[in-house]
C-alpha cells in the first residue's frame, strides 16, 4: 500500500511538489525566464500575424490585383519569419542555458547531500542504481521547468493571439470551433493518472539496467572467472525486456492522446470549411476573411494539440522531481548533535565501554564490548571471521552509532563531539584500498588537501611507492583508471599509506591492511605500516596472527565479545584459549614472515604545509 502511495501522489503532494520546484527555482532565474518570456511572445505574434494577413492577400492582392500591396505584403512576410528566426534563436538559447545550469546545480547539490548521508544508506542502496535514478530524475525536472514556460509563453499566446484573428474575422464560427477545447482536456485528463504510474516504474527499472551494467564492469574479473556471461546476459535480456515494456506504455499513453486530438480538429476544421463556404457561396460573405479565419483555425491546431496533452508529459516530469525530492530529503545519519564540540585531542586514549551494537535492528554483532587501547600504542583486534572486529573501526569513525555503550577519545564521547573534528584526528587503511578518479598525485593528496607536492613525494617515499610511481608513464600525474585498476593489489595499498603518512593523524586504524597481499608486497606494506604506527593510538585488525605479536596489547573477539585480552607471550601461555588455538592453526607462519623485520627508519613528523 505504501509502495502505491509513492506512485500515485493526491493532487494536494503533487501541488506542493510542484510549489517547492518553483520556488526553489522561479526566483533564481525570473529575469533569465522573463527575457526569454519576450522571445517567446514575438514567436506567438510572428505565428499569428499570416493568418491576419491572409485576409488581405485574397482581397486586395488577387481580387483588386493591387500590386504595390504584393511588395508590402512580401516584404512583410519576409520580416515577420527573419524576427521569428531570431526569436527563436533567443528563447532557445536562453532557456538552454537555465535547463544546464539546473542540472549542474542540482547535481552539485545531491552530491552534496549524498555526502552527508551515513553508511547505512549506501548499504541498503547500490551506488550504481543511484546514478542511473538521479541522472533521469534531474533531467525530467529540468525538461518541466522549461516546458511550462514554453508552453505557456509560446503555445498559450500563440493560442490567444490567433484565436483573436478568428475572432476578429468570424465571431460566431469562432465560438462554434472552439467548443471543442473542453472536450479534448476533459480526453486528456484521462491518461494523467495512468502517466505517474508507469514513470516511476520507468525510472525505476532505467536504473537497474544502469545499475547492472555498471556493476558487470566493476567486477568483470568475475563474471569471467566464474564464466557469468550468459546468466548476466540473461539478467539484462530480462531487465531491457521489462523496461522496454514500460517505455512502450509510457509511448503508448502518449500516442493514445493524438487521436481523439486529431479527430475533434478534423471535426471543427472540417465544420468551419463546409459553414464558412455556405456562408460565401450563399450568403455572400468576404472570402478573404474566411481564408484569414481557416488560416488562424489550422495553425492554432498546433498549439492547442500541445496544451491539451502538456499535462500528460507534465505528470511524467512531476514524478522525476517527486522521486528526485525523496532522495534529497533523506534524513542525514549520525548528523552532529545540537551544540557538538569539536574534540581536543591530548594524548589519543581510546576506551570502548560496554559497547553493543546491531545493524538496523538485527542481529547484536557487538555485546557489551569493553576495551582500552593506550596512547601511542598498538592495540591488535584478532578473532574468528565475522566477530565483529570491522565493526569497532566502523564505530570509532562514527560511521554507526553505538546501540549501547560509550566510546571515549582522551574522555569525551565521540557522540558529542563534531564527526568532521573526530575523523581529522584518524587515518585509516583499508583491507580494500580505495582509489579514485584522477592522478596518483591526487589521490594521494587526498589525505590533506593542502599539501604541497614535496610533502606528498615525501610521503610516497615513506610508504615504499615512490619507486613504482615514477616507473609509471606519466609518474605522479599518471591516472589510476576505474578504482585503480591499472595498478596491483600492493600498489593500491602502499598508496593508500602514502595518503594515512600525509595525513598525519595522532589515531591510526587499520582494517586488514595486508590480508589481500602476496609476501613481497606485504613486506613492502608492512615496512610502511611499521613507519606510520610509531608513536600513534594504533588500533589493527588482522587475521595473519604473525602480522601483531609485537603489538602492545591484543584483544580477542569472538562472537561479538571480548574473551581475551594480553600480549602475545601471555595469550600464548593460554594453551587453551582461542588466540593459541587460532595460532597454532596457522599454516600461515612461514619462516618468511618469522623473521624479524628490518627496524623502520625514526618517524618524523610531517609538517603541515
Amino acid at each position: 500500500m505504501a509502495s502505491q502511495q509513492k506512485q500515485l501522489p493526491s493532487p494536494e503532494e503533487s501541488k506542493a511538489i510542484l510549489k517547492r520546484v518553483f520556488d526553489e527555482n522561479w526566483r533564481r532565474y525570473f529575469w533569465r525566464y522573463a527575457l526569454a518570456f519576450v522571445f517567446l511572445v514575438i514567436v506567438s505574434a510572428c505565428t499569428a500575424f499570416p493568418a491576419w494577413i491572409v485576409a488581405n492577400i485574397i482581397n486586395d492582392v488577387f481580387a483588386k490585383q493591387d500590386l504595390d500591396l504584393a511588395y508590402y505584403i512580401a516584404a512583410a512576410i519576409f520580416a515577420t519569419f527573419a524576427i521569428r528566426g531570431f526569436a527563436t534563436y533567443g528563447y532557445l538559447f536562453v532557456l538552454g542555458k537555465i535547463g544546464n545550469n539546473i542540472v549542474a546545480r542540482y547535481q552539485r547539490r545531491i552530491y552534496s547531500h549524498l555526502l552527508k548521508l551515513g553508511i547505512g544508506f549506501y548499504k541498503t542502496n547500490r551506488s550504481a542504481y543511484l546514478v542511473g535514478q538521479i541522472n533521469q530524475n534531474i533531467i525530467g525536472m529540468r525538461d518541466m521547468l522549461n516546458n511550462v514556460i514554453t508552453v505557456f509563453a509560446r503555445d498559450l499566446f500563440t493560442l490567444v493571439a490567433l484565436t483573436a484573428v478568428m475572432i476578429y474575422r468570424d465571431p460566431f464560427m469562432s465560438v462554434i470551433s472552439l467548443m471543442v477545447l473542453p472536450v479534448l482536456a476533459l480526453i486528456m485528463s484521462r491518461y494523467v493518472r495512468r502517466m505517474r504510474k508507469v514513470a516511476r516504474q520507468e525510472v525505476d527499472l532505467n536504473s537497474k539496467v544502469t545499475s547492472s551494467i555498471v556493476e558487470s564492469a566493476q567486477g568483470i574479473e568475475i563474471v569471467k572467472s566464474f564464466t557469468m556471461e550468459d546468466a548476466m546476459s540473461k539478467k539484462m535480456n530480462d531487465l531491457t525486456i521489462t523496461a522496454e515494456d514500460r517505455s512502450n506504455r509510457i509511448v503508448q499513453i502518449n500516442a493514445k492522446t493524438k487521436p481523439p486530438t486529431e479527430i475533434l480538429a478534423g471535426f471543427a476544421i472540417g465544420g468551419v470549411v463546409a459553414f464558412g463556404g455556405y456562408r460565401v457561396a450563399e450568403l455572400g460573405h468576404d472570402p478573404g476573411g474566411l481564408f484569414s479565419f481557416l488560416t488562424a483555425a489550422m495553425l492554432a491546431y498546433d498549439p492547442a494539440r500541445k496544451l491539451a496533452s502538456f499535462r500528460v508529459s507534465f505528470e511524467r516530469s512531476l514524478v522525476n522531481a517527486r522521486m528526485l525530492y525523496e532522495l534529497l530529503d533523506t534524513p542525514e545519519r549520525q548528523a552532529d548533535r545540537p551544540g557538538a564540540k569539536a574534540l581536543e585531542l591530548k594524548k589519543g586514549l581510546i576506551e570502548l565501554k560496554d559497547v553493543s551494537f546491531s545493524y538496523f535492528k538485527g542481529e547484536k554483532i557487538l555485546d557489551r564490548v569493553s576495551i582500552r587501547a593506550a596512547a601511542g600504542k598498538t592495540t591488535a583486534l584478532v578473532g574468528p571471521s565475522g566477530g565483529g572486529k570491522s565493526t569497532i573501526i566502523s564505530l570509532l569513525q562514527r560511521f554507526f552509532d553505538a546501540d549501547k555503550g560509550q566510546i571515549l577519545v582522551d574522555g569525551q564521547n565521540i557522540n558529542a563531539v563534531t564527526a568532521e573534528s573526530l575523523r581529522n584526528n584518524i587515518a585509516y587503511v583499508s583491507q580494500q584500498p580505495m582509489l579514485f578518479e584522477g592522478s596518483i598525485l591526487e589521490n594521494i593528496r587526498y589525505g590533506r588537501t593542502d599539501a604541497s607536492d614535496e610533502e606528498v613525494f615525501k610521503a610516497a617515499k615513506l610508504a615504499q611507492a615512490h619507486e613504482f610511481i615514477v616507473e609509471q608513464p606519466d609518474g605522479y600525474e599518471t591516472q589510476v583508471g576505474e578504482l585503480g585498476g591499472n595498478l596491483s593489489g600492493g600498489q593500491r595499498q602502499r598508496l593508500s599509506i602514502a595518503r594515512a603518512i600525509l595525513r598525519d593523524a595522532p589515531i591510526l586504524l587499520l582494517d586488514e591492511a595486508t590480508s589481500a597481499l602476496d609476501n613481497k608486497s606485504e613486506l613492502l606494506v608492512q615496512e610502511a605500516l611499521d613507519y606510520l604506527m610509531q608513536g600513534r593510538t594504533t588500533i589493527v585488525v588482522a587475521h595473519r596472527l604473525s602480522t601483531v605479536r609485537n603489538a602492545d596489547r591484543i584483544v580477542v573477539i569472538d562472537g561479538g565479545k571480548v574473551v581475551e585480552q594480553g600480549t602475545h607471550p601471555t595469550l600464548m601461555r593460554k594453551r587453551t584459549g582461542i588466540y593459541a588455538r587460532l595460532h597454532g592453526i596457522g599454516a600461515e607462519i612461514t619462516p618468511s614472515n618469522t623473521k624479524p623485520r628490518r627496524k623502520p627508519p625514526a618517524r618524523k613528523k610531517v609538517a603541515h604545509g
